[in-house]
């Protein structure tokens, strides 16, 4: 399983990620803002404190997280 090393937070909803592998690129994440975890991602600030786990999964303050292979693929795909 691929880690995230780096991870930025753009305009737009956007993750600008560089995994392990030095696999890198954008990936949108403005469609997964629903729900009680993802919503409060819209506030900007909390969407901007994005962060990454000791097991290269992509996290927020509130506990939203996104597993590090699903983004991969992700950008395996663009």
């Amino acid at each position: 399983m691929r880690k995230v090393v780096s991870v930025e937070a753009r305009p737009e909803y956007r993750l600008f990620l560089v995994f392990d592998d030095g696999t890198q690129g954008e990936v949108s994440i403005a469609d997964r803002l629903f729900g009680s975890m993802f919503e409060p991602l819209k506030d900007i600030d909390l969407f901007e404190r994005v962060q990454i786990d000791p097991y290269g999964a992509v996290y927020w303050p509130n506990d939203a997280d996104l597993a590090p292979d699903a983004l991969y693929q992700v950008l395996s795909k663009s």
